[in-house]
């Protein structure tokens, strides 16, 4: 049974990890799929492995930093399918470096991205939302609930979205908008090898290891039954449920442990 058969959907951030493998479950679960990032290259490649599956699909070329190719996104969606159901909030950046360290251009790029994208998107494809009393998708992060040290841009901007979200749905509670906030924790995408080092530069070798990290497939698999059944908060993995209930209840121990984990990693930066 094709469950999103008709709807239209926009995932930001399609190209790849999380985004990719979300485009890939709606669109096989019925869904018209809109495809939007920067990389067009990459969004072809996508484009071309869901024809093969008989979805159907659009690419918009998009950089949510950008608020008029935000707006161009949401026009290009309800001039080729005429509505839009379901919003996915993806795309995102992330940065390895100490405060003090880190060029200030860095924060402002990540905020950009990860909190300023998500409001020009929501902005543009509420009133399309509201019609169809459809539903926005944000995909946050454990540290969108915890701090995380050598992250601070990364933190703030997905702390950031959290508060906007949940205000979001609020606002719209009596509209019929749903919103749906999700926390993955890490999860096996190229995400950490494109994080920016304290210059602003890729750090291209990932400081984890990955083998053991939730897949970008599991997330979406998850986040697509989530929405069939109208949830509005999802965190994922027993560490990051973990780390959350500690940092609610011991805030100070929480300090030490999450300290502790994060300093293991390779070239830890603090």
């Amino acid at each position: 049974m094709k469950i999103f058969k008709n709807k239209v959907v926009i995932v930001t951030g399609a190209s790849s990890g999380i985004g990719e493998a979300c485009a890939r479950e709606f669109a096989l679960n019925g869904a018209k799929v809109v495809l939007a990032a920067r990389n067009t290259e990459r969004l072809h490649d996508v484009k071309v492995s869901l024809d093969k599956t008989s979805a159907e699909t659009f690419i918009v070329q998009t950089d949510v930093q950008k608020v008029e190719d935000c707006e161009r996104l949401i026009q290009k969606t309800i001039e080729q399918y005429g509505r839009l159901d379901i919003l996915v909030i993806n795309a995102g950046i992330s940065m390895r470096a100490v405060f003090d360290e880190l060029d200030i251009s860095i924060v402002k790029e990540v905020m950009d991205t990860n909190f300023f994208g998500a409001v020009y998107c929501s902005k543009f494809a509420l009133p399309h939302l509201l019609k169809q009393k459809g539903l926005i998708i944000g995909v946050s992060s454990i540290s969108g609930l915890t701090p995380l040290p050598g992250r601070t841009a990364y933190v703030a901007s997905k702390h950031a979205l959290d508060g906007f979200l949940n205000t979001l749905r609020i606002e719209n509670m009596k509209k019929g908008l749903k919103v749906m906030v999700v926390h993955p924790g890490f999860t096996a995408s190229n995400i950490r090898s494109l994080a920016l080092n304290a210059e602003g530069e890729p750090q291209k070798e990932t400081p984890r290891n990955e083998d053991k990290m939730m897949t970008s497939e599991k997330v979406a698999s998850l986040i697509v039954k989530a929405s069939i059944k109208g949830e509005r908060n999802l965190t994922f993995t027993w560490k990051g449920k973990l780390a959350v209930w500690l940092y609610n209840r011991f805030p100070s121990l929480a300090d030490r442990l999450i300290y502790h984990e994060m300093s293991k990693e390779t070239d830890a930066p603090f």
